[in-house]
């Protein structure tokens, strides 16, 4: 029997937890393709994918710096993952969308994170799982910031 001392943190076992995943997630990657995606990446994809947003609006979400971003997404741009475009209305407006590429990649990151769910639940039980969810959703909505972000 372990004692209290013995317990790891409850955030520390969130971190752990979500490293493991995060390991998983970029081995499923890297063997459908996708073996050169940064840390902020999946980030990026998921904004870009709702919305085009300059790079200033992106750094915003992001809660980085312009510089910062534009980093990230000139790595993503030079990778494939990211394209720029016009701005309907006006001209001195650079939008960012996700190339072919990237789509491929978040779909591919969504699929691994549906499956991840579903056989946790087929291992663990999916009541369990559907209970793990529900609470991971209530800490969430608690903080601050709605959106992920990478640190």
């Amino acid at each position: 029997m372990s004692s209290r001392a013995d317990r790891v943190d409850f955030g520390v076992l969130l971190n752990l937890a979500f490293g493991a995943l995060k390991e998983r997630l970029h081995d499923h990657m890297r063997a459908a393709g996708f073996d050169d995606l940064g840390p902020s990446f999946g980030y990026v994809f998921r904004l870009l994918d709702r919305d085009s947003p300059s790079l200033a609006e992106l750094a915003a979400k992001l809660g980085m710096t312009p510089q910062g971003a534009l980093k990230i997404v000139s790595d993503m741009t030079a990778k494939g993952y990211v394209d720029r475009a016009d701005d309907a209305s006006d001209a001195r407006v650079r939008r960012l969308v996700l190339a072919a590429r990237g789509k491929r990649a978040l779909a591919e990151a969504r699929k691994f994170h549906s499956t991840f769910e579903r056989d946790l639940g087929k291992q663990l039980g999916e009541r369990r799982v559907a209970s793990a969810r529900a609470v991971l959703e209530a800490m969430a909505a608690e903080g601050e910031e709605k959106e992920a972000r990478p640190f």
